[in-house]
């Protein structure tokens, strides 16, 4: 038996570890007292790994439809009758889309031929509208034909014409929209074809193919409005972007640039990104704010600080540059219209400044030898942004004191990360409990990716789902100080997948999406949420039951997680309380949620009672009760 000493935050309760043991529980809610606890808690985190970006969250369903990062080749592309593919250096389509697909055509063609794009592992055909974009150089007029095709089967679920009239003195646009039936599979792909006899003997040239189904509140270049609607259902409150390693790149000059991320997608070049796969940079800096906008989320926006993945520190004065770099970014977010940064921004459709509180310098910056210098840099990078943008709230990437200045400037809050087995989690239950209230913290990622023996988690399971919960009970019981906390990584593609486990994830076959069992957690946790954290007596320590509570308004919340193998029964008291419901997720301890088979989702009953309510807790089991 342990005993801890009680929250600092004012919350006066012991705490007691027991194991192995299983009998009733009797929890008393006070109605006074507490600590305020943080608005923005339970936010997501996202970076472009997995092709969570491209292939993913991102509307656009074609693959290197610019030919950006390292040597993409004809990644993607497949011929349609009898024609030649190549990669055409010497007809860019732009100064930043350097390259085209050519379609070479023999003498004596007949028929319709062309190119397909398998897009990432297959294209998604859902019976919808999909609008669809290409540029073209070459001289034809007559009929395009645009299809949705069954890759092994042949079935068509789409053939739309289009008349063009394309000259070869220089590129022209056209965009237009088809419907489509649905596919069964994911096996798919999407097909432009032209009338062979009129090219024989020549060429046509194409560039920046783009396909997108509808996307989240209809934006142009936005969302997948499926997968954006399926995280809309977290409540989030903060989105933490562009990353997380993507932002560091292998070198400065491969770090994530925000001024090639804006404007015409046409105008960006892309990049390599940092896990192994290019990143087109069509979800990009307005793209995330349109995204927080549409999502009603807080944009917390990571900073270039110096550090590369690749080695090399960049500090002192040959920081200089990149410091001034993030200045601009911030005016182009903030400035009004008599700034450059203003002007340029309402040049790409938004007028009115972003709503920017929060900046993080950097990214684990007490990892990849960056900890030596980061004191300095962070130091250089927060006095230039504090003097122009005082009330902005700036966030150092790491908690690690050795790290950091020795005297924390004014408002600054850490971030620490945790990918941890779920023992350890539970371990951590405390971490917060008598840290100072003078220093607020970011659990900026955080997710169980070892089960307790130490091997790695691919899909995430209950019991690192309850040791997650078990965490994040501390995390809410000290939300005084912890402002923010999110999950990563936040989605994968299954078939192209470099980090697991991750929050949710999809392919290209209908009704994919699947959140795992940590999903589920994240939603329950954030959906029921009180603005002041209360006070809670016990007859019992905590372990293997934890729990915190919560009011907003006239309804109170519970929360429970039950780390442990056997059943518990809880009873909780709250005065002048009636009735609510009863959220309930539990399933095995190795039980998990996989691709096309999700088994285990929260269960909602309604409860009612004379202001006590008795809930059994079955074994690895993760509970919100909420009452009026």
């Amino acid at each position: 038996m342990k005993t801890l000493p009680a929250l600092a935050g004012g919350l006066a309760v012991a705490v007691t570890y027991l194991s192995g043991l299983a009998f009733a529980i009797d929890l008393t809610v006070s109605k006074t007292g507490g600590n305020a606890s943080s608005p923005l808690l339970y936010g997501i985190m996202f970076e472009d790994i997995n092709n969570s970006g491209d292939g993913g969250i991102h509307g656009q369903l074609l693959k290197n439809n610019g030919f950006q990062g390292n040597n993409p080749g004809l990644t993607a592309y497949a011929a349609v009758g009898n024609v030649t593919l190549s990669q055409d250096t010497s007809n860019p389509l732009s100064s930043a889309i350097t390259s085209s697909l050519k379609v070479s055509v023999p003498p004596g063609t007949t028929g319709y031929v062309g190119f397909a794009n398998t897009g990432y592992a297959g294209v998604p055909v859902v019976a919808t509208t999909y609008a669809n974009y290409f540029w073209m150089k070459g001289k034809y007029s007559g009929t395009i034909n645009l299809r949705l095709v069954g890759t092994s089967s042949g079935i068509v679920y789409a053939s739309h014409n289009i008349t063009v009239h394309s000259t070869d003195s220089q590129f022209t646009y056209y965009d237009t929209s088809f419907t489509s039936s649905a596919s069964p599979d994911g096996n798919n792909e999407w097909q432009l074809l032209f009338d062979g006899s009129q090219v024989a003997g020549s060429s046509l040239n194409f560039g920046l193919v783009q396909l997108f189904p509808p996307t989240y509140h209809s934006r142009y270049n936005g969302l997948r409005n499926d997968v954006a609607s399926f995280l809309e259902e977290i409540k989030p409150s903060f989105l933490r972007f562009p990353g997380g390693n993507n932002l560091e790149g292998a070198s400065p000059a491969d770090r994530w640039k925000w001024n090639a991320t804006i404007g015409p997608v046409v105008d960006r070049p892309g990049r390599q990104g940092d896990w192994g796969y290019p990143n087109t940079d069509a979800l990009g800096l307005d793209e995330y704010l349109y995204w927080c906008e549409d999502m009603g989320m807080e944009p917390v926006l990571a900073v270039w600080s110096g550090l590369s993945l690749g080695g090399g520190i960049v500090s002192g004065s040959a920081l200089d540059p990149y410091v001034d770099d993030i200045m601009n970014e911030l005016e182009y977010l903030l400035g009004d219209m008599s700034t450059a940064g203003g002007r340029l921004r309402a040049q790409n459709g938004r007028t009115e400044p972003w709503p920017i509180k929060h900046v993080e310098v950097g990214n684990e910056d007490n990892l990849s030898s960056g900890c030596g210098t980061y004191a300095s840099r962070f130091t250089q990078i927060y006095n230039a942004i504090h003097a122009a943008y005082p009330d902005i709230t700036v966030i150092a990437s790491t908690t690690d004191a050795s790290c950091l200045p020795s005297s924390i400037l004014e408002g600054v809050i850490t971030d620490i990360h945790h990918y941890l087995n779920p023992d350890q989690f539970v371990a951590l239950f405390n971490e917060w409990d008598n840290w100072p209230r003078t220093h607020p913290i970011f659990v900026g990622e955080y997710a169980s990716t070892h089960n307790s023996d130490g091997s790695q988690t691919y899909w995430t399971r209950m019991r690192g789902s309850c040791g997650e919960a078990v965490y994040m009970i501390g995390m809410e019981r000290n939300s005084d100080i912890v402002k923010m906390a999110s999950y990563a990584p936040l989605l994968e593609h299954f078939n192209l997948a470099e980090w697991s486990p991750d929050l949710f994830g999809l392919d290209s076959s209908p009704d994919s999406i699947t959140g795992s069992t940590s999903y589920y957690v994240q939603k329950m946790f954030s959906t029921n949420r009180g603005s002041t954290i209360l006070p809670v007596t016990s007859d019992a320590g905590f372990g293997p039951v934890y729990w915190v509570a919560s009011v907003s308004g006239s309804t109170y919340y519970v929360k429970l997680a039950n780390y442990g193998s056997a059943s518990e029964t809880v009873t909780i008291n709250i005065d002048g309380t009636k009735s609510g419901t009863l959220e309930m997720l539990s399933g095995a301890e190795m039980g998990s949620n996989y691709p096309h088979n999700v088994t285990i989702t929260p269960q909602t009953s309604s409860v009612s009672g004379s202001g006590s309510f008795t809930v059994t807790m079955p074994a690895w089991a993760v509970a919100v009760l909420a009452v009026s």
